[in-house]
């Protein structure tokens, strides 16, 4: 019986646990964002091909600065 009881008590935060972080944004169902932008929000197509150019080298920073002021997303 002491059993049931400890599964009851364990099981069930247990659950509700896992089930928030499967629904949530932030959880293990959710596209896992990444970079340093991570809370900005998804990033555009041009802007992640900006990026790994940028990290790749074939782009000066300064190049990099200005395209990014093209496309709206410049600091």
């Amino acid at each position: 019986m002491w059993l049931w009881g400890a599964i009851t008590v364990v099981g069930i935060p247990l659950l509700v646990f896992v089930m928030v972080r499967l629904f949530s944004d932030r959880g293990y169902g959710a596209a896992k964002r990444q970079g340093p932008e991570a809370g900005a929000g998804p990033r555009s197509g041009a802007r992640q091909i900006l990026d790994e150019r940028f990290a790749r080298g074939e782009l000066t920073a300064d190049e990099y600065q200005e395209r990014l002021r093209v496309l709206g997303e410049g600091h």
